[in-house]
């Protein structure tokens, strides 16, 4: 009797896993060093499977049930341990029990900018963060790849580990989708839609795991591409540059704002006294006769004169009209605005911008 209870310490019976955590996502069965009984007894319960490993090589794969372990149902095991003739011997191998169920509500996020390209504003730097469920779909490629030889791998240890990675698919995926910033800002459901599909081509590929589930919370850009998402709705609402420059004066009247009307005044007046100080002179002074030159201020040997146009920066325009100095330029190279550029910047008349007002 003593011979046999030594015996059968050495050998494992039956081999099961309760999981009580619901936090699991693979664990090793431990043998504490003993042989596995031939004909023992493997207990699978729903939403587990058990993956067989021997001596580092992946074996036989069973499902949910109750299993007595013999050459007929680890074919692939038994072959591995010369079991060509059925024999009765103990073995020792590895048993994972890796779970299938889905996993909910697990968060994702980039903490560092993603950069992507945009067709409208160029490359843009984006943060985003959400959720997202998850289960096993391919045991084998998930213990290699993801949670490898922990005899207890549980889901803060994924989260841990896959984070990153979700988000680098993520930023890949993002990019050959070529999804516009403004979608990618305002379109969150319909965004995680799109993405799931070759997120999941990725995930199975790389990592054995399937998304049944992927949430955009919030997506933020950099604050001047926000304004400037917010000016383009405002130009599309209201229709050119030209209408929006007489709405926003309009409205400036209206409530006694000096603000952008007094520019223009100061300006009007600044070149009326241009104007008389010149007719004084006789035309004494005379401006640059060499085109798109500045006018520059008279030598310490000559009598003071003022210059004969009042020029502008678009930034002053822009400051004048309450619109961005982007808009300015947009303006000035379509056309609609007359400027003069000497060199790389651009200079207005002041009769050009009472021009476009008027226009």
């Amino acid at each position: 009797m003593a011979i046999m209870d030594f015996l059968n310490r050495q050998f494992i019976d039956v081999i099961e896993w309760v999981d009580d955590s619901r936090d699991t996502l693979s664990y090793r069965f431990p043998d504490d060093d003993k042989q596995i009984k031939n004909e023992a007894q493997l207990i699978v319960r729903e939403s587990q499977v058990a993956q067989f490993v021997y001596v580092g090589q992946y074996a036989d794969l069973l499902g949910p049930g109750r299993h007595t372990l013999k050459t007929e149902n680890i074919p692939i095991l038994s072959d591995l341990l010369g079991w060509k003739y059925k024999f009765q011997t103990p073995f020792k191998a590895d048993v994972y029990y890796v779970t299938t169920r889905v996993f909910a509500g697990n968060k994702w996020g980039t903490s560092n900018p993603v950069m992507m390209r945009d067709a409208d504003f160029g490359v843009v730097r984006v943060r985003a963060f959400g959720t997202f469920d998850f289960k096993i779909v391919d045991t084998v490629k998930f213990l290699k790849e993801v949670a490898g030889t922990d005899h207890h791998f549980r889901l803060d240890e994924f989260n841990d580990v896959m984070r990153s990675r979700i988000v680098s698919l993520f930023s890949e995926t993002l990019a050959k989708a070529k999804v516009p910033a403004l979608d990618v800002a305002t379109r969150y459901g319909e965004l995680g839609e799109a993405l799931l599909a070759p997120l999941n081509e990725a995930m199975r590929e790389k990592y054995g795991l399937e998304m049944t589930s992927f949430v955009v919370e919030n997506v933020s850009v950099p604050p001047e591409l926000e304004q400037a998402i917010d000016k383009r709705g405002a130009m599309t609402a209201i229709g050119n540059l030209n209408d929006y420059v007489k709405y926003n004066m309009g409205n400036a009247l209206a409530e006694g704002k000096a603000g952008t009307a007094g520019i223009g005044a100061e300006l009007a007046a600044g070149l009326a006294m241009g104007q008389s100080m010149m007719q004084g002179m006789g035309g004494a002074a005379q401006a640059p006769s060499q085109a798109g030159m500045v006018p520059q201020a008279p030598t310490a040997a000559a009598a003071p004169a003022a210059a004969p146009i009042a020029l502008m920066t678009p930034e002053q325009v822009a400051e004048a009209l309450g619109v961005s100095p982007a808009d300015v330029l947009q303006e000035l190279e379509a056309g609609n605005l007359k400027g003069r550029k000497i060199g790389s910047q651009w200079r207005v008349p002041q009769a050009a911008l009472d021009d476009f007002l008027k226009g």
